[in-house]
């Protein structure tokens, strides 16, 4: 029988490793602002974040995705994708 390898992630607030199912991914489509994908299959480049408010509010307080995506992310974008992130709670 095959063990099937689980798929890890790190997470961009805390550098914590965990399965990809547990984690939210954070994607930026060539045209247009990063978003949260849901269903984990949206066209673009994506990052990971844990499914934890203090990862979402660290993910803002230090721009983190400025850095991971090597591009200007506006205020309004972070704002949206925490509200997607509480609206989803």
């Amino acid at each position: 029988m095959k063990v099937k390898k689980i798929p890890m992630r790190m997470c961009i607030a805390c550098h914590e490793m965990k399965p990809k199912k547990e984690m939210l991914r954070i994607v930026k489509p060539k045209e247009g602002d990063a978003f949260i994908d849901f269903s984990g299959k949206a066209a673009g480049r994506g990052a990971y974040i844990c499914d934890h408010p203090e990862c979402i509010r660290k993910l803002k307080k230090m721009r983190l995705l400025n850095k991971t995506f090597s591009c200007e992310i506006s205020l309004p974008v972070y704002d949206a994708i925490e509200e997607a992130f509480f609206a989803k709670k």
